[in-house]
């Protein structure tokens, strides 16, 4: 791995804030664990993913876990009208986000992991263990140097999401992601925005307001700092 000290100091100009966040993925991958980031929607948590595997010069993989999710979308699937008349070779199977993480050792990253059916749980749940994977028909593919697992989940959505077990909590570092102060989600505008025709007053005003709906009492769900970034 790159060395850690050299990666956060990298990070630190790509990611706006985040230091104790980004301390302590860096050492969970460093230490060779899997992740799962806690946190509500917009706060960052693929940004720096992205920051971490370019930090780390590998693969980027990105999964977004629904209940259409199956095993065999993840981890991928025999080409039907190739098996026809080929059999089942390797180079007739299409690879999913999985074994293309495994195989090209990136960072394989499964948004709403809590939304995805049980059975698909359960293959990552055995790479986690195993550090590699079973393939009917395929064979053993085991996990190249650099394969590292991040998943994300909202803890405080309740619709159309299953209780996580507690073997996947078993087999992760948990890191929470919390909404950023004031200072830094301004920064993130700045960064994604076209704000050289806008004051620092006007971009504070902006936050201000987005900030005051996750406070407000008719409002079931507030916004992230993408309602101030749009």
């Amino acid at each position: 791995m790159t060395d850690p000290r050299a990666l956060l100091e990298h990070l630190s100009t790509q990611v706006v804030g985040r230091r104790r966040e980004v301390e302590l993925v860096v050492a969970a991958l460093d230490a060779g664990r899997h992740v799962l980031l806690e946190g509500p929607p917009g706060t960052g948590k693929s940004t720096l993913l992205r920051a971490v595997a370019h930090g780390l010069g590998i693969g980027f993989e990105f999964v977004e876990g629904n209940a259409e999710l199956t095993p065999a979308r993840l981890v991928g699937h025999f080409d039907p009208a190739r098996v026809l008349t080929e059999g089942y070779e390797a180079d007739v199977f299409v690879d999913g986000p999985l074994v293309n993480a495994l195989c090209d050792g990136s960072l394989l990253y499964v948004e709403e992991i809590n939304r995805i059916p049980e059975e698909t749980l359960n293959v990552l749940i055995t790479v986690m263990s195993e550090g590699e994977l079973h393939v009917p028909r395929l064979g053993r593919v085991a996990a190249a140097n650099g394969f590292c697992l991040v998943a994300a989940m909202n803890p405080f959505d309740a619709v159309g999401t299953a209780r996580i077990s507690g073997a996947v909590y078993d087999r992760v570092c948990r890191v929470a992601m919390t909404y950023q102060d004031k200072a830094d989600e301004a920064e993130i505008v700045r960064r994604n925005s076209d704000a050289s025709s806008l004051d620092s007053a006007w971009i504070g005003a902006v936050v201000d307001l987005v900030r005051k709906t996750r406070e407000h009492p008719d409002l079931r769900v507030g916004s992230s700092v993408r309602g101030a970034v749009d």
